[in-house]
């Protein structure tokens, strides 16, 4: 047998194995649910959620290919494929989510000390611990490097006053990761990334209510708040690489969803064909029978799987290579717009019903359309903007430098 046959054949083995045990262990209740962000009340505490969270921490498998010291499933870039396919075929998902997983944790791994990685990668392997995001500030979005939460050294200490804004999740959170102004001479070799405690004393967080009616983003004040300096990633002043590093893993992670409105109460992604059937009807072929509305629903179908293809292989390239690169603007670009229009397919689809905000006229499925809807407008803002991302694309991707 050769080498490449083995490792074929060694895969068949685990194939089986994850099949049997997904089978064995994954609670048909929970089927067809999707991305395990934080949610308007906090993370899912149903019971058989808590029971497929507890299996799938004990394994490793919310976080297949990190390592097996921290408490992460050592698989390799091939079995975590394999692993992601049989959860596929029975509508499972990872219940172990949220930026920890997505964000934090991955450059936390590149970047953070060995004791750091043993203090803090177990509880995000586990679901147990949550993590939030102190980035952008009332003035400084865009253009982040222009924060100015203070850092300052007091010797055994430091002392932090600031504010964030848009902080997704903050008033579940346990930590946060947040870029720091610790040096007010320069601009981004003045910033550092420190790890808060969000119990900390002086640590205030406000909720605040979108267009949507949700309110997944708040305001994140800190007064005076004391951090121990074991909790300074990398090395002091050195926390724009690191910031611009978590950043490209947002927007892989971003960009790998397609979402923007269709979503059940359950978090079940509706098709396109079969809610226009269900509002429309269909001719005696099967058909809509409005053929441009026909041809719009299936370009974006395809759109949409050409898009999740082309992320699993960039993916599986990241993963052999250096992780996520730039080509992450390009994905987060793609997959906002494809899911944005795909909620105004489904809002146009619906007609009048397509209107609802609130209401016995309307199903809960209707409003959570509209609502999803207009919370996906802003897909094309967070994680750096639809702008932002078209500056990194042209200039490290296509080379094109600016022109006074």
């Amino acid at each position: 047998m050769s080498a490449a046959e083995k490792l074929d054949s060694d895969l068949e083995i685990f194939r089986a194995e994850a099949r049997r045990w997904l089978e064995e262990n994954f609670p048909p209740s929970l089927k067809g649910r999707g991305g395990m962000m934080i949610g308007e009340d906090g993370p899912d505490a149903s019971a058989d959620f808590g029971r497929w969270k507890k299996a799938v921490a004990a394994k490793g498998w919310g976080t297949p290919t990190w390592p097996t010291q921290y408490g992460g499933g050592g698989l390799t870039a091939r079995q975590a494929r394999v692993l992601q396919q049989e959860m596929n075929r029975i509508g499972a998902f990872s219940p172990i989510g949220g930026m920890g997983v997505m964000m934090f944790g991955p450059t936390l791994l590149e970047y953070g000390s060995e004791q750091q990685k043993k203090k803090h990668i177990p509880g995000i392997v586990k679901g147990d611990v949550w993590w939030c995001q102190g980035y952008s500030e009332p003035g400084a979005g865009s253009d982040l490097a222009s924060l100015r939460t203070q850092c300052v050294d007091k010797g055994d200490h430091f002392l932090v006053n600031g504010q964030k804004i848009w902080t997704s999740g903050a008033q579940f959170a346990d930590w946060c990761f947040c870029l720091v102004r610790t040096d007010n001479t320069k601009k981004h070799e003045g910033i550092s990334f420190l790890l808060i405690d969000m119990k900390s004393p002086g640590v205030e967080v406000r909720p605040i209510q979108l267009i949507s009616g949700n309110s997944p983003f708040c305001e994140t004040f800190f007064t005076d708040v004391k951090v121990p300096k074991e909790n300074l990633v990398g090395p002091l002043n050195g926390g724009w690489t690191i910031g611009k590093r978590l950043l490209q893993f947002e927007r892989q992670g971003i960009g790998s969803g397609v979402g923007g409105g269709g979503l059940s109460r359950g978090g079940e992604q509706r098709q396109l064909h079969d809610v226009a059937k269900a509002y429309l009807g269909a001719d005696d072929k099967g058909r809509l029978t409005d053929s441009e509305l026909r041809a719009r629903i299936v370009s974006n179908q395809m759109d949409a799987r050409a898009f999740i293809l082309t992320v699993q292989r960039a993916m599986t390239e990241s993963k052999g290579n250096q992780g996520p690169s730039a080509a992450t603007s390009i994905m987060k670009n793609a997959g906002s717009r494809i899911g944005q229009e795909r909620a105004e397919l489904l809002v146009e689809i619906m007609g009048s019903r397509g209107l609802g905000w609130e209401g016995e006229g309307f199903t809960q499925t209707e409003l959570d359309t509209v609502r999803g809807w207009l919370g996906g407008k802003a897909t094309t803002i967070y994680g750096g903007s639809f702008e932002i991302q078209n500056n990194i694309i042209s200039k490290r991707i296509l080379g094109l430098l600016d022109h006074q």
